[in-house]
């Protein structure tokens, strides 16, 4: 989602009064209703700074990779609700309503997420909230890929954007299959949120199987953004970028392949190249 701004662009000597596309940034309240004990609780969970589109996709994948509910059918539903508020005229409050609560973490959505919620980041209340849930480890050795489709992922990822071609400033995450078909893509200002929209719509379309699959994303890779895609129990991950030292250590923890600064002619691995076809 975007919108036409005027600006004044300076180029070769000269300044030119222009009509350009920006990426709408907005703010989404998640709240969520759940049964404690026999009574019905609504809580707000977190506030993020979101691009507006596939809200519902963005709140499946950040339940999940939260480790919130176990599995997409324990959300019974996904309402936006309240004012069109703003200059668009968006609603930016958005109801989880969960249907078992046997499932759900009560005593952590309260420690890491209620209490916190006004952060307007990730709701997290310390660094021991981000300890990654998650005990085994993904395949060693799989998916297999060749260093032609590690190279073409990220071009293959910009031109099946939307956005991009009309911004520049939005990222986006995508779901591949081994040999290189594009499965799943969404874009999001943030890169945490286009990464929960595309796994929130792989699980809701059951289009995951972490053997035969990678993620590639563009910009750089951090700690966050290795978890949430662990959580799928894929076991490669692509990035434009570079990856920061803990997201290193923790790919390495769960025999992720990493592979990082993708260009035309040379990437980086920086964990596990078991995964990578040299010949």
């Amino acid at each position: 989602m975007n919108s036409k701004y005027k600006v004044v662009k300076f180029k070769k000597d000269k300044f030119e009064n222009i009509d350009d596309f920006i990426s709408i940034e907005e703010p989404l309240e998640i709240l969520l209703k759940y049964k404690e004990k026999d009574n019905w609780v609504i809580n707000s969970l977190s506030i993020t700074m979101r691009t507006p589109g596939h809200d519902e996709d963005l709140v499946r994948g950040f339940l999940y990779n939260e480790q919130i509910i176990q599995n997409i059918s324990d959300i019974d539903s996904i309402e936006s609700f309240g004012e069109k508020v703003g200059q668009y005229k968006i609603q930016n409050k958005i109801q989880v309503t969960l249907n078992n609560s046997k499932n759900i973490n009560i005593s952590k959505i309260k420690r890491d997420f209620i209490t916190n919620s006004s952060c307007g980041v990730c709701g997290k209340s310390s660094l021991d909230a981000l300890e990654i849930i998650k005990k085994e480890k993904t395949y060693k050795s799989d998916p297999k890929l060749t260093k032609e489709i590690i190279i073409q992922s990220p071009a293959v990822l910009r031109n099946n954007q939307s956005e991009f071609s009309k911004t520049g400033g939005i990222h986006a995450s995508g779901l591949f299959s081994s040999d290189g078909k594009l499965i799943s893509l969404r874009e999001d200002v943030g890169r945490h949120n286009a990464l929960d929209k595309m796994i929130g719509n792989a699980l809701n379309k059951k289009q995951i199987e972490a053997k035969n699959q990678f993620v590639t994303c563009s910009g750089r890779l951090n700690f966050e953004l290795v978890q949430k895609v662990l959580m799928t129990n894929i076991g490669l991950m692509i990035g434009v970028g570079a990856p920061t030292s803990l997201a290193i250590d923790l790919a390495n923890r769960f025999d992720m392949t990493l592979i990082g600064f993708v260009k035309e002619d040379s990437f980086n691995i920086y964990t596990n190249n078991q995964k990578v076809i040299v010949n």
